[in-house]
């Protein structure tokens, strides 16, 4: 690290660099939210909505393909550099589960179960981190409310994190701002 970077991190120049994990079933809905808070240019204008964020391009929806793997996307805000990484929601055996049960109750019960499990992770019950949840797609006709996946995944026992539930519409960029906005708050708030 240079003069120059030393100086600018005991000024509180240098952004926070955090790592965000984004997870979820398949088809959920995560990489078309990631895609909001894409640079809307290659210079390096970043981030979602807010005033404390630079522009937001607009991917179309049809140019999304489901994410193999992983995929890292790089933004900034005004205090904060942020790593995401979109994991893959896809499990070889859900799709033969489907065939037997209700496909959204299913889902909510899958990722209850996944929840669950990523809580109880031993890298992550020790560490105080908000978590953040978006309840997306709320422009289909049959989509659950934020407190009804929040009663089914059982959020209200999350005692240890700090944890939000927003409404979403993705493909329409709703109810993205709200989150990012409490994500950043919460991250700033943790590290004084």
């Amino acid at each position: 690290m240079g003069l120059l970077d030393k100086l600018s991190g005991w000024l509180g120049l240098r952004k926070k660099e955090v790592n965000v994990l984004c997870l979820g079933l398949d088809n959920s809905g995560k990489t078309t939210i990631i895609n909001h808070l894409k640079p809307t240019n290659p210079t390096g204008s970043f981030g979602p909505l807010s005033e404390d964020w630079k522009h937001v391009s607009q991917t179309q929806t049809q140019d999304i393909v489901p994410t193999i793997g992983f995929n890292i996307e790089k933004f900034k805000s005004s205090s904060l550099s942020f790593t995401v990484f979109d994991m893959s929601g896809q499990s070889r055996y859900r799709n033969l589960w489907e065939h037997y049960y209700n496909g959204d109750q299913l889902r909510m019960v899958v990722a209850k179960e996944e929840l669950d499990n990523l809580l109880s992770h031993q890298d992550i019950r020790s560490r105080r981190m908000p978590v953040l949840f978006f309840a997306n797609k709320m422009d289909l006709r049959d989509a659950l409310s934020s407190v009804k996946v929040s009663q089914l995944l059982c959020l209200e026992n999350i005692k240890d994190k700090p944890w939000h539930i927003c409404a979403s519409d993705a493909v329409k960029g709703e109810g993205i701002q709200e989150g990012v906005d409490w994500l950043q708050d919460h991250i700033k708030t943790m590290q004084t």
